[in-house]
């Protein structure tokens, strides 16, 4: 650990083992990262609910445990943000809205609650965009702007976006977001750091609004997952938040690491730059072509394919699950909506097709196809490179601006969309900078492969260098 760092820029892994053995405390580590969100959060907008003292209070806790010989966990006094759609025990779950900013949550949701388990400290609710329903920029009518801190004039991204810019800048450690189409890997890219969307049924989640459960569309996609400044922190987090829980019925007990994975010889790697054939930016494209250089240097057998298995069959099916139950939802959920947020909803609502009762139930049996198709791919090639998405960061709103903004945004995502339709895991990683903005990656796997993902992930990491933290 180079101790000449102060301790806000530290990896999780560092602090972890510093707090453990107590080198450093865990108040010494929490006050740091307090003293970094009061300079650098007033420019960037990242964090909203600040929890000092009781991040202070378990900080002390965790200390005087250390004194008596007790075992921490790997994250001890590691402070992370949670995104605002995620509950911490006796803190307002706001979504961004005034509707809900005294709806405190009675208990931690199931991610906070294994990360503390693991001995990571929450230091403060983080921003998104109204409801996640705004767009990908993360923008919120409680706390405003969160500004992308490489450069103001571009977003950082969302619906995680308070996580990305957080991260990036050094207030904490890692974040806990969620995934339903890239809201964390698109931080991730768009602030230069890393993330994981794990196979649906990993972690244990609640998504509940109240006390009904989402519909089928909300159960089987949405995925929460963490962002870090490196690939061995996001492990770390994957290790702390994988596994069954009775709180949520949908998890699974597989392996973290499959028999005889730590010895296998590198997976080979399908690569495509430009998913559908729609476009994809010069510099992504570029950004794409490193990570797979790197991959073929490191043994990896990389090839590059035309295409990604229905891709179209995928992204109408995407469309029409989600925007079929908002649709219907749209009547209770529309009036609770800030104005500015709607419009990227209700073109999204638009562009949709199938939207009936028939096309929604046709819908469901296509995903199945998809998902085979997907799982035959992945057989071959274990796993796929490409791009995030397929612009670098772009300005704040360009979603909601009308229908070119719209179409523009929603086809850069697409490979993100694609993946959260099917299930499987993927993790985004930076490869560099370009005219003074992040570029990223994702690396994707079949299901239950995050441990393929994660290890080609350090491979294209150990290239770039870590490029965070950043100036807030």
């Amino acid at each position: 650990m180079d101790t000449t760092e102060p301790l806000w820029a530290r990896t999780a892994a560092e602090l972890g083992r510093a707090v453990a053995c107590g080198d450093i405390g865990a108040a010494e580590v929490v006050d740091s990262h307090l003293e970094r969100i009061a300079a650098t959060n007033p420019a960037v907008g990242a964090v909203t609910q600040l929890l000092a003292d009781r991040a202070r209070d378990r900080a002390r806790d965790l200390d005087r445990r250390r004194a008596a010989g007790e075992d921490l966990g790997p994250l001890a006094g590691v402070p992370f943000t949670v995104k605002e759609n995620l509950a911490i025990g006796g803190v307002p779950t706001t979504h961004g809205i005034a509707r809900f900013k005294d709806f405190t949550a009675p208990a931690d949701a199931p991610p906070v609650a294994r990360l503390r388990a693991a001995g990571a400290i929450p230091i403060g609710h983080s921003n998104m965009p109204d409801l996640a329903l705004g767009g990908v920029h993360s923008r919120s009518e409680l706390f405003g702007d969160t500004r992308n801190p490489w450069d103001r004039t571009r977003t950082p991204g969302g619906t995680s976006g308070g996580d990305g810019a957080a991260v990036a800048t050094g207030m904490a450690p890692l974040g806990l977001g969620n995934d339903s189409g890239g809201s964390v890997r698109i931080p991730a890219s768009f602030c230069g750091v890393t993330a994981l969307k794990p196979t649906a049924g990993r972690f244990a989640a609640d998504h509940r609004l109240g006390e009904d459960d989402p519909t089928l569309a909300s159960q089987l996609i949405p995925v929460d997952g963490p962002l870090a400044r490196t690939v061995g922190d996001l492990r770390l987090a994957y290790e702390a938040l994988a596994g069954p829980d009775p709180r949520d019925p949908r998890t699974a007990p597989v392996p973290l690491y499959p028999p005889g994975s730590a010895a296998a010889p590198p997976a080979k790697v399908a690569v495509v730059t430009d998913p559908g054939g729609l476009g994809v930016h010069p510099h992504v494209r570029d950004a794409v072509r490193t990570a797979a250089d790197r991959l073929a240097d490191a043994g990896h057998e990389v090839v590059e394919v035309p295409d990604v298995p229905l891709l179209e069959e995928a992204l109408e099916t995407y469309a029409t699950l989600v925007m079929t139950e908002f649709a219907l939802a749209w009547p209770h959920i529309g009036p609770i909506v800030p104005a500015g947020s709607r419009a990227y909803i209700e073109m999204s609502m638009d562009r949709a097709t199938g939207g009936d009762l028939g096309g929604y139930l046709r819908a469901t049996a296509v995903r199945l196809t998809v998902q085979r198709a997907w799982a035959r791919f992945l057989d071959t090639y274990p796993l796929l490179l490409g791009p995030v998405f397929t612009e670098p960061p772009i300005e704040p709103g360009l979603e909601s601006s009308g229908p070119e903004g719209h179409r523009r945004v929603t086809e850069a995502m697409r490979l993100c969309a694609a993946v959260s339709l099917v299930g499987v895991p993927a993790v985004a990683v930076p490869t560099g900078v370009r005219d003074g903005l992040p570029l990223g990656v994702q690396l994707i796997g079949g299901a239950w492969r995050e441990d393929l993902c994660l290890a080609a992930a350090e491979t294209v990491e150990a290239g770039t260098g870590r490029l965070t933290p950043v100036g807030g």
